[in-house]
């Protein structure tokens, strides 16, 4: 069903917050009538920090805009003008508001559709039965949203305890007011004659020990309601520190997370909007009920009662005080990372954002938020409170920016787009630690001023770890770096401690989500490919995946040592293979036309059962970021397995895989017997040129094969192959 016909079916509180987010920014009526256009739009695909991106969000805008027209012009009968005029009006609006800013709609439109969909998912939550039906996180939202009915609840009570009190406050002083016209009474008599004096005395005698006996009796019943209120906001207190443990500490612990496995290419973290609207109701209900402390602390002083109270309301101020201090310092979070592998004299953006600053109306004096690159140990001293003297280890341009407020949104962000890191300064490093191992963060620190500069926080946030690399060759073992970092990180770590080893499993995890994230396939990496890693990176030849599950890998055995009888390490191989089908290779892995992770041995095993002609495509166990053809073939003597020399980046900028197989005519079938033009066909581009080339074939044995031909013409006869010679000492020598 429509997000927007559930919408309309919203009721109370919820159909409330629904209708307040249309208004002359965007009118309830262009939400209506363009519904289904609406909701068919990619408006998450489009990247609203990153100017290029506006020409999509343009094209977008001219479309809405487009659609509102057609949708008037299409309007009859009396009804119908009516509807015509408005609906053009609304078209001619639009274009006004966002002709210049288009982005600004699609942030507006995104804010929009995501309300929606949680007013109703929440709505549905809330309406249905409890128990199987409902989800983990659909359980925890509706708690964490009763737990805000009872705050709510509970500050409106204290909120008319306090306006009791203040009556019955009032009404004391004006009888105190009474008690002392009456003492005046009393001590102007002295003046009168005894006659006089004795005729009125006990009657004013009366009256004054009536009013006493009254303000002392009532004395004590405000002392008592002083505490029961003071009781009652203890009791608010505690459940606010509770549900801001939930939110603060459970909620947007598990949100940064989820951003940091994003950075390994994990699902999107989401949920950023949900999380502010939590943080804005936990201002506001502190806000308020530190408002209602603040005005029984005016009360107290303005009638001074001996008792408990003012040490119980200095605890309260500094409680709430401490809980808001928590709260604002807590949720300026870091919503756009920069980059992780960092390279010099290169731009690079980032957005920080204060998840309270709209509600606590920060924006009313927009803060400046300082960004700054610091070491590992720096931070470390950052996070004990010890002074740092504001050491920074680099230069960073353009690293100063104030935070803007969206309207539409209600976000308080700041927006760096053009900063660039000058210069870094590294540290000693340890043992074999290389350049590429070493991490800093990105500090960004603000002051933000609440109340009317009544209250005024310090606040700082760090990035995740960067590593900060001057070339591009620097970047395979950086990334290395990074990806240990995001997988294994723990919550609460000192910065920037990780494990040094891991299990297996999980390290399979984190190069699985990082494999599908750099080649963009939903073909991950399967049990049969994790247990060829296993073996190339354990030195095993077991092929079963539970010899491997009790099996630790360290950082020194993922990207620091070579792997036996190679000059590069496993990451260095797995990277490679990743860069080489992300950029060549990619339809034809989620074709499953790579079988990729198969070793020499194991590729002969396989084809040397099949027909003549029979080829398949793996990775080159020799070269980083190579592919090579093996197939069978008849000799006179014997059937054997052939292996082509392995194709690399360099080959596939020249020509594509599917030309060069398409060029090779003794490959027929790709393993295990699909034609290979039924496989290959549609990638095919139709030669512009003969062109010549020279072919190095290895077989399985210890020979060496060159033909050399035009590449439209190859025909290979294994019966009439060059002589024999020597092979190199290693399976596959680089071309």
């Amino acid at each position: 069903m429509a997000v927007w016909i559930q919408a309309q079916q919203l009721q109370g509180d919820a159909l409330h917050q629904m209708q307040s987010l249309y208004g002359q920014h965007f009118p309830i009526e262009v939400r209506h009538y363009l519904s289904q256009w609406i909701e068919g739009q990619l408006w998450d695909a489009i990247d609203l920090e990153n100017p290029q991106e506006e020409f999509k969000a343009k094209r977008l805008l001219d479309s809405l805009i487009q659609e509102l027209q057609n949708k008037a012009e299409h309007q009859m009968g009396e009804d119908g003008f009516l509807l015509k005029i408005k609906l053009g009006h609304y078209a001619s609006q639009l274009k006004s508001t966002y002709d210049r800013c288009p982005l600004e709609l699609v942030r507006c439109i995104r804010h929009i559709l995501y309300t929606e969909q949680r007013l109703v998912r929440e709505a549905t939550n809330s309406s249905s039965p409890l128990g199987g039906m409902m989800d983990t996180m659909s359980q925890k939202y509706q708690q964490i949203n009763q737990a805000f009915e009872e705050l709510r609840l509970l500050t409106q009570d204290t909120e008319n305890e306090l306006r009791k009190l203040q009556h019955n406050q009032e009404y004391f002083i004006i009888q105190y007011q009474e008690s002392l016209r009456i003492q005046a009474q009393l001590s102007s008599l002295s003046t009168l004659p005894p006659a006089d004096r004795q005729l009125r005395e006990p009657t004013l005698l009366s009256k004054r020990a009536t009013v006493e006996a009254w303000l002392t009796r009532e004395a004590n019943t405000l002392q008592k309601y002083r505490l029961d209120l003071a009781e009652k906001h203890q009791k608010t207190l505690q459940l606010l520190r509770k549900q801001q443990t939930i939110i603060l500490d459970d909620e947007l612990i598990q949100w940064k997370r989820r951003q940091q496995l994003a950075g390994n290419g994990g699902p999107p973290e989401g949920g950023l909007d949900i999380l502010q609207s939590w943080c804005e109701k936990l201002a506001e209900t502190i806000w308020q009920n530190r408002q209602q402390i603040r005005r029984a602390e005016h009360l107290r002083q303005q009638l001074p009662i001996p008792g408990p109270i003012e040490e119980l309301l200095n605890e309260l101020n500094s409680t709430i005080t401490d809980i808001i201090s928590a709260l604002v310092t807590s949720t300026f979070i870091i919503e756009k990372q920069p980059p992780q592998v960092l390279k010099t004299q290169t731009k690079f953006a980032a957005t920080v954002r204060l998840l309270v600053g709209g509600k606590l109306n920060v924006h009313m004096n927009p803060p400046q938020v300082k960004a700054t690159i610091i070491s590992e140990q720096q931070a470390k001293a950052l996070l004990k409170n010890e002074n740092t003297r504001n050491e920074s280890s680099g230069e960073i341009l353009n690293n100063n920016c104030v935070m803007e407020y969206h309207q539409t949104t209600g976000t308080l962000s700041a927006h760096f787009r053009n900063m660039s890191l000058k210069r870094i300064k590294r540290s000693d490093r340890r043992g074999a630690e290389s350049v590429t191992e070493e991490k800093f963060t990105i500090l960004f620190e603000s002051q933000f001023s609440i109340g009317g500069n009544e209250l005024v926080f310090q606040v700082k946030t760090l990035s995740l770890p960067v590593v900060v690399i001057v070339h591009g060759s620097q970047d395979n073992n950086a990334t290395a770096t990074v990806l240990w970092d995001n997988a294994f990180a723990e919550p609460g770590r000192v910065p920037f401690l990780v494990p040094d080893k891991v299990l297996w499993p999980q390290l399979c995890d984190a190069i699985n989500m990082k494999y599908k994230a750099e080649v963009q396939s939903n073909r991950g990496l399967s049990e049969e490919n994790l247990v060829f890693l296993a073996q190339k990176a354990f030195s095993s030849s077991s092929n079963n995946p539970e010899d491997y599950r009790n099996m630790t890998m360290t950082w020194s055995q993922f990207n620091r040592e070579s792997l036996p009888g190679r000059s590069f390490t496993f990451w260095q191989w797995f990277d490679g293979v990743m860069e080489l089908t992300k950029k060549h290779l990619k339809p034809h892995w989620n074709d499953g036309a790579i079988l990729g992770f198969v070793n020499k041995q194991q590729a002969q095993d396989m084809l040397m059962s099949k027909p003549n002609g029979t080829f398949l495509l793996r990775f080159s166990d020799s070269e980083i970021g190579g592919i090579t053809i093996a197939w069978v073939a008849e000799n006179p003597n014997k059937r054997m397995v052939w292996n082509l020399m392995p194709y690399t980046t360099k080959d596939f900028s020249i020509r594509s895989l599917a030309d060069r197989i398409s060029d090779l005519n003794h490959l027929l079938f790709l393993y295990p017997d699909r034609p290979k033009d039924e496989v290959f066909s549609k990638y095919y581009t139709p030669p512009l040129c003969k062109q010549p080339l020279i072919i190095l074939l290895l077989p399985t044995s210890d020979e060496t094969f060159i033909t050399a031909g035009f590449i439209s013409e190859i025909s290979l006869c294994l019966g009439n192959a060059a002589p024999e010679t020597p092979s190199p000492p290693h399976g596959e020598p680089s071309l």
